[in-house]
């Protein structure tokens, strides 16, 4: 890769991931490099922005995996000189009662949405140091307060909110910045693919509070909110406002959080 601008993406083959590659694609010229599971979804992706003259390069990791996620970073420093923008997207989540989870699910959960992105900040610092970059975090609304059925992944979430609070702090006089996305609902994979209690798909109806939103309307704000040098972006509907609820009347949100995710009571599986 050579001096220009780098922008990194994980879980870019679909969803928010390449959604916003595709905003950041239509607004500036740089090279990226893309990151995911699977290499077939990957590589048709990275063929359409070369056919758009856009400099790519993939590179696919189990995000599940300390050692997978090792060497993905050693590519990575390898092929960067420079990072301009770490956008630490993929994420996965479950649907299943914690009494009902096993701890390998939320072992893998924690892997994904909180190890990861921690692993993959800390190992590229030197290059966000040298563009004077920036990370990305997808979050979650989750990471504010409690969702009936997520234990896990609210868990990772909040783990998320905490460590990259802290960091910015750490490295702002180094000139790296960090955003803190914090949607709400978005059409995207993630929920379609969430894990049950025992590792295998969920299969009843997902929960939802409000407008769910598509993921190209968020990353469009997610790619604003980076250009406008902001530091947390959250929604601006009804699971804001439990947010507050949660934290001034947090007996009230409970009851109001079991009526909303009740159906959550009743998978037994």
């Amino acid at each position: 890769m050579s001096g220009e601008k780098v922008f990194i993406v994980t879980g870019a083959a679909g969803g928010l991931g390449w959604a916003t590659v595709e905003s950041l694609a239509a607004r500036y010229r740089a090279r990226f490099a893309l990151i995911d599971l699977q290499r077939e979804p990957l590589e048709a992706r990275a063929a359409e922005l070369r056919g758009r003259g856009v400099e790519v390069d993939v590179f696919t990791a189990d995000l599940s995996s300390e050692a997978a996620t090792a060497e993905l970073v050693a590519a990575l420093r390898a092929a960067c000189p420079r990072v301009d923008l770490l956008v630490n997207n993929a994420g996965i989540t479950h649907r299943s009662l914690s009494t009902r989870t096993g701890n390998a699910v939320i072992r893998r959960v924690m892997a994904v949405d909180y190890h990861a992105p921690v692993e993959l900040a800390q190992g590229l610092l030197a290059e966000l140091r040298t563009a004077s970059g920036c990370v990305v975090n997808i979050s979650s609304m989750a990471g504010w307060m409690p969702v009936l059925g997520r234990a896990g992944y609210c868990a990772a979430k909040s783990a998320l909110h905490q460590y990259f609070e802290t960091f910015r702090e750490e490295v702002r006089g180094e000139g790296v910045r960090v955003l803190m996305v914090y949607p709400s609902f978005v059409a995207t994979s993630i929920e379609q693919n969430a894990l049950s209690g025992d590792g295998g798909r969920a299969s009843h109806r997902q929960s939802t509070v409000g407008r769910v939103r598509s993921a190209e309307w968020m990353a469009e704000r997610i790619v604003t909110a980076v250009e406008k040098g902001r530091e947390r972006l959250f929604p601006r509907d009804r699971t804001l406002l439990g947010a507050y609820l949660y934290r001034l009347f947090p007996r009230l949100f409970m009851k109001q959080m079991v009526k909303e995710f009740r159906v959550e009571l009743a998978v037994t599986g």
